[in-house]
């Protein structure tokens, strides 16, 4: 059985920033674990991107699983965990608007 490419690069960093960014939301809406999963999630489609990725891509996955990392615990300190989970979307936000060329760069 021959493996299928299901996502293109932008399709599967679209998913990426959907994730995180809904981890966030989740926080005020459901229990720790909701968050959780999802960064879960996002932690292991970064993994699945990386072997294809480009050069450009390859940071961006890291800082998706270093913010995954930081973030695995959250109930020991639940100001810094939403903190953490914060400096994970403003990370998804500058990938995005660099990658998208809304920063006035070409893409």
């Amino acid at each position: 059985m021959s493996a299928t490419l299901v996502l293109d690069e932008d399709d599967a960093v679209e998913l990426l920033a959907y994730l995180v960014t809904a981890a966030r939301t989740q926080l005020d809406e459901a229990a720790e674990y909701a968050p959780l999963r999802l960064l879960t999630a996002a932690g292991r489609l970064a993994d699945l991107i990386e072997p294809g990725a480009s050069a450009g891509l390859r940071p961006f996955l890291d800082d998706i699983r270093q913010g995954f990392a930081e973030t695995a615990v959250g109930a020991g300190d639940p100001e810094g965990y939403v903190d953490r989970l914060d400096a994970l979307c403003r990370a998804v936000a500058v990938h995005l608007v660099t990658s998208l060329g809304l920063d006035g760069s070409t893409p």
